[in-house]
């Protein structure tokens, strides 16, 4: 075991100690806007099954259904594992933005190259579309972790994530925009679709210009004057170093990796919570205008009826769920990542709980105290596990397994989200919004004895205090000497 070498700690620390810059800023946003669109392109899709019927497509199966919600998020399973693992190989610039590109990609072909009723069409674009959507899930949270200083790097990952929010209100408001204003149903939905590219497409080039985060050049590569040459170059911070490289770094196989006990149990909280939280989540959120839908009278049918249940879910995305993303961003450094994560599954346990329970909170007698109990539910997801579970994982894997290990927890929770936008319809098929509840309860619950028991504080911690990095670095040269 080593300690990092003078020279390196004078770059770490010159990072971990910065004041929050213009740079900070630009490398959020460029971060971020990914995350808006990750959200809306997500999303947007359950509005399009239901307009696509009103569109000349034939009545979809629930199979079909399930399997159109579901596809980009099996996808994005895919996409995060590759990107997490390509971060820590090729490092964090070689691959930055490319997750982008086949993002646009999948969101242009699922618009424009899909005939009426191409369900496998739409099916294969949207694949392609998951695949970039979770490469960005594992690549923005490490790069925006590395640059980030101790005191603010909750609050600057949370934002990232937070853009989330806007994405996720944005969908509803933009369908409603065309819905209301009397836009053909045809045309409607291949425009919901294709605006998903147009915020990645604006911040590719920014992402292929970002620089590779000192941190990693100086503990991985090593390369002491690269790194000193970027901070200065795009942060404005002269740091002196007395050699040009470094020979302790940090190298961590893939064996190495799924063998280390401590490793291990990172990977079950990290993936395990937000397996959990994303199920609850994206059930939910996706398929939103079909879940709301009993709210509306029977009375309104067709257009009107997809446009009254999806004023519903922009209400509550926009009430209670982008209020919570942002409160827990601005309060997670003080109050600390557990204790938010705790209160958040704990709430959603019980509000999940009571809407299962009372079932004739569940009628269209009761809309106004299902949507107060229901957008609880929503609040608490938000400032809860949905934020702290994409902040937590790159503040607690080690830098040369950073990538992997925020990847596979990402890939836990894309795992949730789509086993439960896949298994939530059959759910509420065969047992209603009852049934969908006491299931969502059950997983909340589980989520918070998981927290209480395995998740770390990385609160008022370094990076590489929190993430362990020194208990992984090794001399190079010394191992080269054992090897003669």
């Amino acid at each position: 075991m080593n300690s990092i070498d003078g020279d390196v700690e004078r770059i770490v620390d010159s990072l971990n100690k910065s004041k929050p810059s213009g740079f900070h800023y630009k490398t959020w946003l460029t971060a971020g806007m990914g995350f808006f669109t990750d959200a809306y392109d997500l999303f947007i899709i359950g509005v399009v099954l239901s307009i696509l019927p009103l569109a000349g497509w034939n009545k979809f199966t629930t199979f079909e259904t399930s399997l159109v919600a579901s596809t980009a998020l099996i996808a994005a399973v895919v996409g995060a594992t590759i990107f997490g693992r390509l971060l820590d190989i090729l490092g964090r610039k070689a691959v930055y933005g490319l997750e982008l590109i086949i993002l646009v990609i999948g969101a242009i072909g699922s618009a424009f190259l899909v005939p009426v009723n191409g369900i496998y069409f739409l099916i294969a674009w949207r694949f392609l579309l998951g695949i970039g959507i979770g490469g960005d899930y594992a690549t923005s949270s490490v790069i925006m972790s590395e640059y980030s200083n101790t005191k603010n790097r909750g609050r600057f990952i949370g934002m990232v994530f937070s853009m989330q929010s806007l994405g996720l209100v944005s969908g509803p408001l933009v369908a409603l925009a065309f819905l209301t204003t009397g836009v053909y149903p045809g045309i409607t939905w291949k425009l919901l679709l294709a605006i998903g590219a147009i915020p990645a497409a604006v911040v590719i080039y920014y992402r292929r210009k970002m620089p590779e985060p000192p941190k990693y050049t100086a503990i991985v590569r090593g390369k002491l004057d690269k790194a000193t040459r970027d901070l200065d170059k795009y942060t404005n911070m002269n740091v002196s170093v007395t050699k040009k490289n470094s020979v302790a770094k940090s190298h961590m196989t893939l064996k190495r990796m799924l063998t280390d006990p401590k490793l291990i149990g990172l990977i079950i909280v990290t993936a395990g919570t937000w397996f959990l939280m994303d199920w609850a989540l994206y059930g939910n959120s996706i398929m939103s205008s079909e879940m709301l839908g009993f709210l509306v009278p029977s009375s309104i049918t067709g257009i009107a009826h997809v446009i009254r249940s999806t004023e519903y879910s922009a209400l509550i995305f926009g009430v209670a769920a982008l209020p919570g993303y942002w409160l827990a961003t601005f309060t997670m450094d003080r109050i600390g990542r557990k204790p938010i994560q705790i209160v958040g599954f704990a709430m959603m346990a019980i509000s999940f709980g009571i809407l299962g329970i009372f079932t004739f909170l569940t009628t269209s007698a009761y809309v106004l105290q299902f949507l107060v109990l229901y957008g609880i539910s929503y609040f608490f997801i938000e400032f809860g596990p949905n934020v702290t579970t994409f902040v937590v994982p790159p503040e607690v894997f080690p830098i040369s397994a950073r990538g992997t290990g925020s990847g596979i927890a990402a890939a836990g929770g894309k795992i949730g989200a789509f086993i439960g936008t896949f298994l939530n319809i059959y759910i509420t098929a065969q047992f209603h919004l009852k049934g969908l509840f006491l299931v969502l309860s059950a997983l909340a619950a589980l989520g918070l004895i998981l927290t209480i028991i395995l998740l770390p504080e990385p609160k008022g911690k370094s990076l590489e205090e929190s993430s362990r990095d020194s208990a992984y670095l090794e001399d190079v040269e010394a191992a080269a000497l054992v090897g003669r």
